[in-house]
């Protein structure tokens, strides 16, 4: 079938029926960390794979090992033509585009006065309006395939924030926001989202993380709590992030895939405990916040 997607290259779209293995998975964000752990599990399931960093010499081993399946191609999600280039190239070398991961991110530590204007912009450009521009670049070439998959990478603290990691939480709260309206926006055209609750991995993100510059370290001692517990959530003793590849590539590959998949034991604990105190203020609050109707017929 001989299409034009928007701006792309006029290319031949290979058959939809086809066998799951050829099915070209496009993941950002693949140099280290969950990425690339994820890119490796494709790979190693016989699955083509577009890897994306902004580096793509941390890439070249994986396309030597893999030279029939993986591609590498440059990528900044925070650079508008950038995330053109490298999907339209994705797109022109295999044909098609099937699982999209958005994995890139980074993280910033500080209470919510420690952290600047600026480097709260940054972290949103990143990890928000940088999931937004591939998921909008890519959606054209999935709706002409009526078929396709969107994992977006979050975090247990897009589900439930905790001190100091506030802006950070703001981010991925964003993500499960996007994604859950998401979801209902492209069903019909028989595509899937996924959203990912990811625990404490040892990923390296944490020892990466940006600190606010605004310190007010005997205000707000959380910054240095966090700060201290870091190299532990982020640790050989913490989540191993191959095994958490393997999770969400089986997610992917069931026959119904979740929409939100937490990862870790302390993922879903700190899930429970949410639901839990929220369904407890709830119960409190709820006669008395629940009365708010006029005390009279209001008449035109």
């Amino acid at each position: 079938m001989i299409v034009y997607i928007q701006k792309y290259t006029k290319i031949q779209i290979q058959g939809k029926e086809k066998m799951s293995k050829d099915k070209v998975w496009l993941i950002t964000g693949t140099s280290s960390g969950l990425g690339r752990a994820i890119a490796e599990e494709v790979l190693s399931q016989g699955f083509k794979v577009i890897a994306t960093a902004r580096k793509t010499e941390t890439l070249t081993d994986l396309v030597e090992k893999y030279p029939e399946t993986a591609r590498a191609f440059k990528l900044d999600v925070t650079n508008q033509r950038s995330v053109q280039a490298a999907i339209a190239n994705a797109f022109k070398e295999f044909g098609r585009i099937d699982v999209v991961v958005n994995n890139a991110g980074n993280g910033i530590v500080g209470a919510i006065e420690e952290v600047t204007d600026e480097e709260a912009k940054h972290q949103f450009d990143t990890n928000v309006f940088g999931l937004l521009n591939v998921t909008r670049e890519v959606l054209p070439i999935l709706r002409e395939q009526k078929s396709g998959h969107i994992v977006n990478i979050s975090s247990l603290a897009g589900f439930s924030a905790f001190p100091s990691f506030g802006i950070y939480s703001a981010t991925k709260f964003a993500v499960e926001g996007i994604s859950e309206a998401l979801a209902g926006e492209v069903a019909s055209h028989q595509i899937k989202t996924t959203v990912i609750d990811l625990g404490a991995f040892h990923t390296g993100i944490t020892t990466r993380a940006f600190i606010g510059s605004n310190r007010l370290p005997e205000a707000y001692p959380t910054t240095d709590g966090l700060l201290n517990a870091l190299p532990q959530f982020d640790s050989p003793a913490s989540g191993d992030p191959k095994k958490a590849a393997k999770i969400i590539f089986e997610a992917v590959e069931s026959e119904n895939p979740p929409f939100r998949l937490p990862i870790g034991q302390d993922s879903f604990d700190a899930i429970d405990a949410k639901i839990e105190n929220v369904q407890k203020e709830n119960s409190i609050w709820r006669e008395r916040a629940t009365q708010t109707k006029f005390d009279v017929a209001v008449t035109a």
